[in-house]
């Protein structure tokens, strides 16, 4: 069998390794190296960690020093959530949240649901000197229908990762040539990455049901859709979307309470209604009245 190694984070990063032990044994691992990620709530750095300590595995934290492993390693190495550039990128095989050529860039599966995205996938392709854009070796995708959680769409597409890893390490260890194609520049989409701005809803200009998706998508764990109220940040845990109704000069009172169920609050939208049934908050007790409005 191969050596190979792996720049690994998040659930998907460890799904993967865990399974890569179980059918193909640790020893053909020659170095694992992750990252902690503060941009989510679980970030699976100790899981990862401890799975290769459990399994004798050479583990390194993105901030020590394996420059040494790193050059002189001659296999295929994969990187899957890997955000950093790899010194030795001969032979390295990229894993990345989309459909290639489209969502090239960061965060593509959050970006797919909040736009609402029918087909959710996964690439495997060769690092390339420009990001994303290297030949495709292999793809994995999955049809999806919303509502759906970022954390349940992970759920769906963990699998395809190893997927892919078993049939392109089966072509390794058998000694046969990787085939790759081209991609199609013509269909190239990018996908931004985000920061503590992005998680604001944008109540002007969303309606009801890109806010239920963009809740959903940026959830746990991430780190949760958000919106002011009373000079207080509010996150959305939980939301539904109501049936419309009709609301005079509608567009001057957007983020507004209009209902109040069992101290449970819809607030209106450009379009639709949307029934906020979770929130938290940093400051203890959330106080919502008619006369709240977000923003």
């Amino acid at each position: 069998m191969k050596k190979v190694s792996f720049y690994l984070m998040n659930e998907k990063g460890f799904y993967l390794l865990k399974n890569f032990i179980k059918d193909f044994n640790s020893n053909n691992i020659k170095y694992v190296i992750s990252s902690k990620d503060s941009n989510v709530q679980k970030d699976y750095f100790i899981e990862i960690k401890v799975l290769c300590e459990n399994n004798n595995i050479l583990f390194f934290n993105k901030t020590d020093n394996f420059s040494n492993e790193e050059t002189s390693f001659q296999g295929y190495k994969f990187a899957i959530g890997w955000r950093w550039i790899i010194k030795n990128d001969k032979k390295l095989i990229v894993f990345h949240d989309s459909i290639l050529p489209k969502y090239r860039g960061f965060a593509p599966l959050v970006n797919s649901l909040i736009v609402g995205e029918k087909l959710i996938g996964v690439t495997a392709l060769f690092a390339d000197k420009d990001y994303d854009k290297g030949n495709i070796i292999l793809q994995e995708s999955i049809g999806i229908e919303y509502p759906i959680t970022i954390n349940e769409a992970i759920s769906k597409v963990k699998p395809l990762y190893y997927t892919l890893m078993k049939n392109i390490y089966t072509i390794i260890s058998q000694n046969k040539i990787l085939h790759a194609k081209k991609q199609d520049e013509n269909s190239a989409t990018y996908s931004m990455w985000l920061d503590e701005k992005d998680y604001f809803i944008d109540w002007e200009n969303w309606h009801a049901e890109k806010i239920k998706r963009f809740v959903d998508a940026v959830g746990y764990p991430y780190d949760n859709a958000k919106s002011y109220l009373n000079n207080d940040v509010i996150s959305f845990i939980s939301v539904e979307v109501i049936d419309d109704i009709i609301i005079k000069e509608r567009t001057r009172h957007i983020g507004k309470v209009i209902f109040m169920e069992n101290e449970v609050p819809s607030i209106v939208c450009k379009k639709g209604l949307i029934r906020l049934i979770k929130l938290e908050t940093k400051k203890g007790r959330i106080r919502i009245n008619f006369r709240s409005r977000f923003y």
